[in-house]
């Protein structure tokens, strides 16, 4: 069991390929990861961290992807004021859209299961994500989500100074959301890189406080010794790309959180999606994590 419960953290089996339709045909210019084998496969929407690149999610993409999942990544914008209000409703857009206009980028043996989608951001994708759960934003979506998943989140640079919607109320358990959540935060978010810059993930409106105000079914994990852009790609090029590695505080190397960030969202959505929940059940009591956890929590 533990063999094939570790195997998550790294790439699995299926081999996967990336699509790039054209952009004049999708709501927002895309990135597409999938399995190349037939099958049927659920569907997981990841959105971007604040003026980062959907490309710099191309290795966590493809480890996710191989384990039998097709990941959809848009770039929601090149650049953004504070107000995310206009990135809820491309979302919501892009949701509305993938019935008709997915299955036109897909390989032909290829399909997806849209009873089984997930939603996931990281950073301020996060609170995109959770924003549109929530109807944050007033939106009509015509597809059901069977689960949120918020990478780092965050929802602003302070308490009291929450950008545009507001996600947190600091209540306790208050987010209505219906289906399972995971939140996923990094130790070293709310440590800052330098005096001149502020934190990443500032404490007060990030992953701890996101938690917080979920309700059952929930878990919850923070990997401690490692920074709010670990995820992303080694390589991540341009002027954004190389701000990745100047603007927060980081752990020696992105590797290990970000096949920890892969692993766990695999295992949550085995669990919520199949039934397989002994892979978070691992995660959770035998310390198979390729990071040491700062803290684990579940509410069932």
């Amino acid at each position: 069991m533990s063999c094939s419960v570790s195997s998550i953290f790294g790439v699995g089996e299926l081999k996967t390929q990336v699509i790039k339709p054209e952009e004049t045909l999708t709501p927002k210019p895309l990135l597409i990861y999938t399995p190349v084998e037939a099958g049927d496969y659920p569907l997981l929407i990841l959105l971007h961290g604040y003026l980062l690149q959907n490309s710099f999610y191309s290795q966590l993409s493809h480890q996710i992807a191989s384990h039998g999942l097709i990941i959809i990544l848009p770039q929601l914008y090149s650049v953004t004021g504070p107000d995310a209000t206009k990135e809820v409703e491309y979302v919501a857009e892009l949701t509305n859209w993938l019935p008709e206009g997915l299955p036109k980028f897909l390989p032909p043996q290829v399909s997806a299961d849209l009873t089984k989608l997930g939603l996931a951001g990281h950073s301020r994708g996060g609170k995109v994500a959770f924003a549109l759960a929530l109807n944050r934003v007033k939106t009509e979506l015509k597809l059901k989500f069977s689960a949120l998943i918020g990478i780092d989140p965050v929802d602003g640079m302070d308490k009291g100074k929450q950008t545009v919607p507001k996600v947190l109320t600091y209540v306790p358990h208050s987010f209505n959301i219906e289906m399972p959540v995971m939140v996923i935060g990094s130790g070293l978010g709310e440590v800052r890189k330098n005096p001149l810059f502020p934190a990443c993930a500032p404490k007060g409106v990030n992953h701890e406080n996101f938690y917080n105000e979920c309700c059952k079914p929930a878990c919850y994990f923070v990997a401690k010794d490692y920074g709010h852009l670990d995820m992303l790609d080694d390589k991540t090029n341009g002027i954004r790309g190389k701000a990745t590695y100047c603007l927060c505080k980081n752990g020696k190397c992105r590797e290990p959180m970000r096949r920890f960030v892969g692993g766990v969202v695999v295992a949550f959505l085995k669990g919520y999606f199949e039934g397989k929940f002994s892979y978070l059940m691992a995660i959770k009591d035998d310390k198979i994590a390729p990071v040491e956890l700062q803290k684990v929590d579940f509410l069932l």
